[in-house]
């Protein structure tokens, strides 16, 4: 094996802090594995953003495309840039450009005691959300801004293309991983235009996959069906707002926001991986964010770059340190950031995973 290369960009507030114990972990696996992982750091966000105006500087997607392996992405986010400019420019300019249209979301309960749910003590299941179109291709506008008339759109966008390759990759999934069911969620019900393509799509591609149950849920009905029943789910897919909405949610059932992983994928191109807080301007510094969904998130990308192995063995030490309680203060630990991290590379370098 060549080896990997990672393209490392830690973002701004606690992403810059969790980003680092996640390298830490990735660091451990290459001593302890023989694999190589290759980390290149880039410094984009706030504060060369600020320094020199440039967010994603000319050539990036080309440069992230021929060169690199996967991308591993910390939060982005800084007071000081109002309309946080950068970040969009940053986040969507990668997640547009190299059309990474696979939001892959895995909700795995690690402990039983970080579900808030009572009667919950098992959660596997996977979300996919539409990642390159809907509400999110800033497509709309103002008009007469600012005044007592002000009309503002933003427009769906819903193509065919988009619609069936992300539903198409659920079901691949699901057949390839042993999965039974899919459930797809839209508000069909009043976006009767842009979901009824959604409806459509998602009947026909379910005819290709006999053994895989297909279910469609209105996506407030899903919402409620994942706080009353979340046992029931294997695979959600739906679009890119509500996909949005409904993993926050999914995270707050496997312990919160600092225990989520998440990727944004295009099969066989180079993609990108990152934990799904945000960059919590108000803790940085303060060595207490969690960093667990950084290191599960270097797992996820080792597991979607063919070391499976690796990425069980990140997994496992995060969940030694979650049995012994070497945690952040948000899952009930006394331990902070540095220190979390320390200990599952500690478990890496140690062989106690």
């Amino acid at each position: 094996m060549s080896g990997l290369r990672i393209a490392v960009v830690p973002g701004d507030g606690i992403g810059v802090e969790v980003i680092a114990e996640a390298v830490r972990s990735l660091l451990a696996i290459q001593e302890t594995s023989g694999k190589r992982i290759d980390l290149i750091p880039f410094d984009w966000g706030a504060e060369r953003y600020l320094r020199e105006g440039v967010s994603l500087p000319p050539g990036s997607l080309e440069r992230l495309q021929s060169e690199f392996d996967a991308i591993l992405l910390g939060a982005m986010g800084d007071p000081r840039v109002p309309d946080n400019r950068h970040a969009a420019d940053i986040l969507l300019g990668m997640r547009f450009g190299l059309d990474l249209y696979v939001n892959y979301r895995p909700i795995k309960l690690l402990q039983e005691d970080l579900c808030p749910l009572k009667g919950v003590t098992k959660l596997d299941f996977v979300v996919f959300r539409e990642n390159t179109e809907g509400l999110y291709v800033m497509m709309g506008g103002h008009l007469k801004k600012g005044t007592k008339d002000e009309v503002a759109t933003e427009i769906d966008l819903n193509t065919r293309k988009g619609v069936e390759r992300i539903i198409r990759h659920a079901f691949a999934f699901a057949k390839d991983h042993g999965r039974t069911k899919v459930v797809m969620a839209d508000k069909s019900n009043v976006l009767i235009h842009a979901h009824d393509l959604w409806q459509r799509v998602f009947k026909e591609v379910a005819t290709e996959y006999p053994g895989v149950q297909a279910s469609h849920l209105y996506v407030d009905n899903l919402t409620l069906q994942l706080v009353r029943e979340p046992q029931q789910f294997e695979v959600i897919v739906t679009s890119n707002m509500f996909g949005d909405i409904v993993t926050d949610l999914a995270a707050g059932l496997q312990g919160g926001l600092g225990m989520a992983a998440s990727g944004n994928i295009h099969p066989g191109k180079v993609s990108l991986f990152e934990p799904v807080h945000g960059s919590a301007p108000r803790f940085a510094g303060k060595d207490v964010a969690n960093p667990m969904g950084a290191i599960l998130t270097a797992a996820l990308m080792l597991d979607h770059l063919g070391l499976p192995e690796e990425a069980r063995r990140i997994d496992n030490a995060v969940v030694g340190a979650l049995e012994a309680k070497e945690t952040t203060p948000d899952i009930g630990g006394a331990l902070g950031t540095k220190a979390v991290g320390g200990k599952i590379a500690a478990r890496l370098r140690a062989g106690a995973s």
